[in-house]
């Protein structure tokens, strides 16, 4: 399945508490486990203004169906089409 990078405007994220990390990761969970097997979130990163998140799904729809039933922002939504690490300089 495609891999997606999720860019979600959060103003002030860097400041929510472990608390609140934690209700929106269990309120994800509960869609995820709604919308099935052909969606699958990888992780995220809080920076201060921004959560990027990476998934794994069939497709984009899915993708905004999750943030619709969520009520989370996807601001941008962008199809990985290659990885590349330290390693890719050894080729």
């Amino acid at each position: 399945m495609p891999k997606y990078i999720i860019e979600r405007e959060i103003p002030g994220a860097g400041t929510l508490t472990g608390d609140q990390l934690e209700a929106i990761s269990q309120k994800s969970c509960s869609v995820l486990g709604k919308l099935g097997s052909q969606i699958q979130w990888i992780e995220s990163y809080v920076t201060d203004d921004k959560v990027y998140c990476a998934y794994i799904a069939a497709n984009e729809d899915l993708i905004r169906e999750h943030a619709k039933q969520g009520g989370f922002p996807a601001n941008r939504v962008s199809a990985v089409r290659r990885v590349i690490d330290p390693t890719t300089a050894e080729a």
